[in-house]
């Protein structure tokens, strides 16, 4: 049976889509951006300001589930550049300390101001 999610302490889903679904002891956690939740806006100048930002609303959509970080199991990163690898990476490392989730990373064309997206995978044993 599946399960939608939809957290008030994360940015309001942009489209047809809910923050996360849940089936069974899975949670599929939609592509979050830096958008502050208040004011509906990609806030951030840079790439390490946003992945914090982002990094804040998933927290905020699997909290809501009842899942945390240690849940994770698969991070898709999405950088508009790839030049922003190291210093996504060094705000990465202080969410991911150990038992680190697989990950793929792409260099991908987001929505103008958009620095990077993350979607994640979390599962419960």
């Amino acid at each position: 049976m599946k399960k939608c999610i939809v957290s008030n302490d994360a940015p309001k889903p942009v489209g047809p889509y809910s923050h996360a679904v849940q089936v069974g002891n899975f949670l599929f956690v939609s592509g979050q951006l830096a958008i502050n939740p208040m004011s509906g806006k990609i806030e951030g100048d840079d790439i390490k300001a946003q992945t914090q930002l982002v990094f804040k609303n998933i927290e905020a959509i699997l909290k809501e589930a009842g899942f945390s970080f240690e849940d994770v199991v698969k991070v898709n990163v999405y950088l508009s550049s790839l030049e922003d690898f190291a210093k996504f990476n060094e705000v990465y490392s202080t969410i991911f300390t150990q038992n680190y989730p697989a990950r793929t990373t792409v260099e991908a064309k987001l929505l103008p101001g958009a620095l990077v997206e993350v979607d994640v995978i979390a599962a419960k044993e």
